[in-house]
């Protein structure tokens, strides 16, 4: 082949690359659409989790079009229906309505109904058509696409319209899949008002997050017992004593605990660190428990022996700031007069661990204070 017809062809390689180019986004945009709305969102995840940010916004997008067209659709059925002459008549009564649908072989609506029944209790609408009608309505709601936009948008820097995004999924929670998945929204909006140091906003967005912890909501009994039992027994005992199975609540406990020390509540930061503390261990022990099925706990120091070659514990405890939280739990302690749980903790960090917290908690030995949480 001459150098003219390779020209020839290598350009006619590059026209028909063009074209395919040109043409692969709107076949991507189409195929979204044709996919139902869970299996785009799950495209759309991958896509973030590879740093696509862009391409995974567009399925997110998608993904909540295609659910809110698919339940209008079932919207528009059941009012053509309601909007008879002769249902009108029926009244508010769901069951009449039914009836009815199975009678004239209404498919359209009777196939809305079996799905709107399939997602929300049906107990729930008290035989009411005009609820059956609104719940089917906010089916067209997709907090988990509302979230996931939110997450391209943090990742962008782009925290206003992450937050609002946030804040639509956190308004739509009654329709996720995953009722628990609530709690993980309200993180994301503590985290960015925490990077922001809207302090005051944080710290509601979290306090709303402990209202799920069933133990903490025994207030008038536990935290006190707690708090006692820390000082009466020692820290050791403590921790054979009491045991708390909730990690989805540590960070709300730990932060909002630091949060308290810094603003001089030394009584509130000592209960809200003391649970973030015990939740910590408890995820420790439990996993040790999980490999040795004879497992018994003694003592923090052996505890710290025993997970000396489990990478995935002492990686924990770094994820969890365990000897920071700690060494302010001691000093919260401190700051109650509950000095002989503050003097155990320091005295553990000082003999059981290097660098800054040993260097801190031997300061507070020879002379204790109340030294602020550095931010960074």
């Amino acid at each position: 082949m001459n150098k003219e017809h390779c020209l020839i062809a290598n350009s006619r390689f590059l026209l028909v690359l063009l074209c395919c180019l040109a043409l692969t986004p709107a076949a991507n945009s189409q195929q979204r659409r044709d996919d139902p709305w869970w299996i785009t969102l799950e495209q759309g995840k991958r896509c973030f989790r590879s740093g696509s940010y862009g391409d995974a916004l567009l399925y997110f997008e998608d993904a909540r079009e295609s659910r809110k067209n698919y339940y209008a659709k079932m919207e528009r059925d059941l009012i053509t229906v309601l909007s008879l002459h002769t249902v009108r008549r029926l009244g508010d009564d769901l069951a009449l309505l039914e009836r009815y649908i199975e009678r004239e072989f209404r498919v359209d609506a009777r196939d809305a109904l079996n799905e709107l029944y399939y997602r929300v209790p049906k107990e729930s609408l008290q035989n009411s058509s005009n609820a059956a009608l609104t719940a089917l309505g906010s089916l067209k709601n997709y907090p988990e696409a509302e979230y996931w936009l939110g997450e391209v948008y943090r990742m962008e820097g782009e925290f206003n319209i992450a937050l609002s995004q946030y804040q639509k999924a956190y308004d739509q929670r009654s329709m996720l899949e995953n009722p628990e998945f609530g709690r993980e929204i309200l993180y994301k909006i503590a985290g960015i008002r925490q990077l922001r140091r809207e302090y005051t906003e944080m710290s509601k967005i979290y306090e709303e997050i402990l209202k799920t912890d069933t133990l903490w909501s025994r207030e008038s009994f536990n935290r006190s017992n707690m708090l006692r039992s820390l000082e009466t027994n020692g820290v050791n005992r403590f921790l054979v004593l009491f045991r708390h199975h909730d990690p989805s609540v540590e960070k709300a406990h730990r932060v909002m605990g630091f949060y308290y020390y810094n603003n001089g509540r030394h009584e509130r930061s000592a209960e809200n660190l003391l649970f973030a503390f015990l939740i910590q261990n408890t995820v420790v022990i439990e996993s040790l428990l999980q490999t040795q099925y004879n497992y018994s706990f003694s003592s923090l120091s052996g505890l710290m022996n025993d997970i000396a070659r489990r990478r995935d514990l002492l990686a924990y405890l770094d994820e969890v700031e365990y000897f920071k939280t700690m060494y302010f739990l001691a000093n919260s302690l401190y700051g109650i007069n509950r000095r002989t749980a503050a003097r155990d903790i320091w005295v553990f960090l000082r003999d059981n661990t290097s660098g800054e917290w040993q260097g801190r908690a031997s300061s507070q030995l020879a002379n204790p204070r109340m030294d602020q949480i550095p931010e960074r």
